[in-house]
């Protein structure tokens, strides 16, 4: 049964993500990175992705958009909206990262400390750190005039935080899954790791939403 229902929630997250990566190409986000960030939810969000998108990023058909960019900052939307934006964007830098080092950990069997799963961790933290600051820097270097040292500074001020909860709460959900029904093992080439994955990312995404609220609240981090 567990084959089958990862076969049923991976499939519908790779429906979602397509689904909304085809309205993105004919309705660009403001901020260019988020035209990657929305599929990249919507993969780790069966269903519920689209709703987000719809209800949270959708913008007007690139016809009709104009100069007013009021959405890079949250201003038109209510606090949570903004907030829960801004933990999409943590949430894609850290899924493309896992996506690359969950192969890479168990084609190489790396082990940290003769764990596996701790050699898994560790590279799983390493490239969504990569990819999550890269996200952080990109907008930063296109919507300002900080050079790109202080760019990058202010990329890993800002996403740091937040990539940790969220990459605690993932973790803490794998070690459950590992244990309680992959044999203590983290196999990256089963449909049954990828679903246990995109429960994690939930997980991640709740665990990273109080931090989100908080850079916000405390002006490190805009809400989206």
């Amino acid at each position: 049964m567990l084959l089958f229902w990862s076969w049923v929630f991976l499939l519908l997250g790779v429906a979602t993500c397509l689904v909304i990566a085809a309205d993105v190409r004919k309705r660009p986000q403001h901020m260019a990175v988020m035209n990657v960030t929305w599929p990249i939810t919507g993969l780790y969000m069966p269903i519920l992705g689209w709703w987000a998108y719809s209800r949270m990023g959708r913008m007007p058909p690139a016809n009709e958009q104009h100069a007013d960019h009021g959405h890079h900052h949250g201003g038109d939307k209510p606090k949570w909206q903004g907030v829960f934006v801004s933990a999409t964007h943590c949430g894609g830098g850290c899924t493309l990262g896992d996506v690359v080092a969950a192969p890479l950990a168990t084609a190489t069997g790396f082990a940290l400390f003769g764990s596996e799963i701790a050699g898994h961790f560790v590279l799983a933290f390493i490239a969504a750190y990569a990819f999550g600051v890269l996200f952080q820097y990109l907008p930063i270097r296109a919507m300002s005039d900080s050079s790109p040292g202080e760019a990058l500074r202010n990329a890993i001020k800002a996403d740091t935080g937040s990539l940790v909860a969220f990459q605690i709460g993932m973790y803490v959900w794998m070690l459950i899954a590992a244990f309680g029904w992959m044999g203590g093992t983290l196999d990256a080439f089963t449909p049954q790791f990828w679903f246990m994955m995109q429960i994690a990312m939930l997980v991640g995404f709740a665990t990273s939403y109080p931090a989100n609220w908080i850079l916000v609240e405390r002006g490190i981090k805009h809400a989206m």
